[in-house]
């Protein structure tokens, strides 16, 4: 069941992605018309703050976890050689 939910994904990816792109566009087009009364925080009265705090917080986790798993998870050729 799960196996064909994920050939299923990985057959239509590049459909998924534009959805993605698609709900992220709508957040930040939303973020126009939303009301806001007063600020909890500076990045409240930002229009496209949290839309874009989300991306960019993302891919820096991915680049950051990425670089330490490489770091720390990656051995050698001969490693288990030895």
């Amino acid at each position: 069941m799960i196996a064909q939910l994920f050939g299923y994904l990985r057959e239509h990816s590049v459909a998924l992605k534009w959805i993605f792109f698609a709900y992220l566009a709508f957040t930040l087009v939303f973020d126009f018309f939303a009301e806001r009364h007063h600020a909890h925080f500076w990045g409240d009265s930002v229009i496209g703050f949290w839309t874009l705090f989300g991306i960019f917080g993302c891919l820096g986790m991915i680049v950051v976890f990425k670089g330490l798993s490489h770091v720390w998870l990656v051995k050698g050729e001969d490693y288990y050689d030895e």
